[in-house]
């Protein structure tokens, strides 16, 4: 039997992916664009970020966006919670973003953005601050890395709910080709 309708569920699987490409994108853009600039001299290019960054930020474009994504990640668990071929992509994914995305930043980066960007050399010395920059920076590779897994692993669950939708049982017997 074909499925050509569009359920609420593959809406909800629909945007939870679409969410996390677009948060994976923002990271990559961040690493990619921003990150040079920043974390290139610290801590002068940490004062010029501040500076720079005083009327919008990623602290403001980051938080609701997680929100979101969590709250999605867990709609799709919900959607899919009777399906045991689909609910495990949508619990990895969402194990993912919770641990690898909002909980290693709350602990690792967020002490490390007071440091540099809210304290610096008032609070700390130059050897403490380009320290804490060489840490962030390292760490946010994970944090690129787990925001890659959590799209790439909603895109398995859109995709398998997409085909598993679309595909034809083959009676059992039946000639296949």
């Amino acid at each position: 039997m074909t499925h050509n309708t569009f359920s609420p569920r593959t809406a909800v699987i629909v945007a939870y992916s679409w969410v996390t490409l677009i948060a994976f994108g923002a990271i990559l853009t961040e690493t990619v664009i921003l990150y040079p600039n920043v974390f290139h001299d610290p801590p002068a290019s940490l004062d010029l970020t501040v500076e720079f960054m005083s009327e919008a930020g990623p602290s403001d474009f980051f938080p609701p966006l997680g929100a979101l994504t969590v709250a999605l990640a867990v709609a799709s668990v919900f959607v899919l919670r009777r399906d045991k071929k689909l609910r495990p992509w949508a619990v990895a994914s969402l194990i993912s973003l919770v641990f690898g995305e909002f909980a290693f930043s709350a602990f690792y980066f967020w002490p490390r953005n007071t440091i540099m960007f809210d304290e610096g050399t008032a609070v700390h010395s130059v050897e403490v601050l380009r320290q804490t920059a060489v840490e962030f920076e390292t760490g946010h590779w994970v944090r690129l890395t787990m925001s890659g897994v959590t799209a790439v692993l909603a895109f398995v669950a859109l995709f398998k709910v997409l085909t598993a939708r679309t595909s034809t049982p083959v009676p059992v017997g039946a000639r296949v080709g």
